[in-house]
């Protein structure tokens, strides 16, 4: 699966990932984030969650535009032991795309282009 931050340069993007327990369980996960540009990402809530039975669970990432070029990370979920159950590992694949560039101040000055 995968996740996509689009925005303008600079930007903050937040994203949630809802994850589904249809077990009878409580499921634990621990997140983290790895790959080229995993620095970029952060996990602002936290790189836990707990999924009651039958009930879903929610992770923020949160990603910050700097570059034009895309960024790319993946995003780990591994289960934690919580009622004696593990749940699977899940991965997602986290690209960012810059959608448009905003200035952020403008500057005047006057300059000649040629002296002698």
């Amino acid at each position: 699966s995968s996740i996509e931050f689009t925005g303008p340069l600079h930007a903050t993007v937040v994203k949630q990932v809802r994850l589904k327990n249809p077990s009878n369980n409580t499921l634990g996960y621990s997140a983290v984030v790895v790959g080229r540009d995993a620095g970029d990402f952060s996990l602002p809530k936290g790189n836990t969650v707990t999924i009651p039975a039958t009930r879903q669970g929610f992770i923020n990432v949160e990603f910050t535009i700097r570059f034009l070029r895309p960024a790319e990370a993946v995003l780990i979920l591994i289960s934690n032991k919580v009622d004696g159950r593990d749940g699977a590992t899940l991965t997602f694949s986290l690209k960012s795309e810059v959608k448009s560039i905003e200035p952020l101040g403008m500057i005047k000055c006057k300059s000649p282009c040629y002296e002698l």
